[in-house]
């Protein structure tokens, strides 16, 4: 069996969204799905090689995955790799874009063109773990949202109107957010009546997920599969 056998299909394309922009978008397609998706949004980097890695793992657990760039309105070209600088594009991020993006993103799961999908999570890291935190405000047809080191400044406005479940996962050593700031969004989440599971990384930094940082291997592989627990439960329920 080779590493890809659990692969139907896999590659970069265009994703069509509401404004007819394309967006520089990787599927990864299960040869056994169980009827689960999930929409990656990456950090800065966009559709970088860890996110196509991450949905080619999606899918080695049957699990239909699209990564969504971010940058294609802003990028003059597609080239996301460790060279590409997306920090340089945040202050010009069009918010209300991306969330068409995303829409499409969805719709394209449960058009059944990735294979038989019946829901739809949205997972997100960073910056793009509060715009999966966001969707569970904005995004009825979800059937739950994870953020990865979210930043909660950047999703907080939206908790009146979210709908669980959620899984938070926070890094205790975040240069971005304070353990403070991290304990009290899920103080926010509860006192809101919002369904989540909250699991904060004591000795983590920002970004361990990645498992670029030896010493994070674990944490990294927990954080795993708790998202995989997560969407298999949750998928379970629908």
């Amino acid at each position: 069996m080779t590493a890809h056998d659990h692969l139907s299909d896999a590659g970069e394309f265009r994703l069509v969204s509401a404004d007819g922009a394309r967006v520089l978008a990787y599927r990864a397609v299960p040869r056994r799905p169980t009827g689960a998706g999930v929409v990656v949004l990456p950090d800065v980097r966009g559709a970088h090689e860890f996110y196509r890695g991450l949905a080619r793992r999606f899918a080695g657990q049957g699990i239909a995955a699209l990564v969504v760039d971010h940058w294609a309105r802003l990028a003059w070209n597609d080239d996301r790799s460790d060279d590409f600088d997306g920090l340089s594009y945040v202050s010009r991020l069009d918010w209300a874009a991306a969330r068409d993006d995303i829409r499409a993103g969805v719709d394209l799961l449960l058009s059944g063109s990735l294979g038989p999908v019946s829901t739809v999570f949205a997972l997100g890291f960073s910056l793009g773990g509060a715009m999966a935190l966001g969707q569970a405000a904005l995004e009825p047809r979800l059937r739950g949202a994870i953020g990865c080191y979210a930043r909660p400044a950047e999703c907080r406005e939206l908790i009146p109107r979210m709908s669980g479940p959620l899984l938070v996962i926070g890094a205790g050593d975040d240069f971005f957010t304070t353990v403070e700031d991290n304990l009290a969004f899920d103080r926010e989440l509860t006192l809101a009546g919002v369904e989540h599971e909250f699991h904060l990384y004591p000795d983590a930094p920002h970004s361990f997920v990645d498992g670029a940082i030896p010493e994070q291997a674990d944490n990294a592989a927990d954080a795993w599969q708790r998202v995989v627990a997560f969407v298999r439960e949750h998928s379970r329920e629908s």
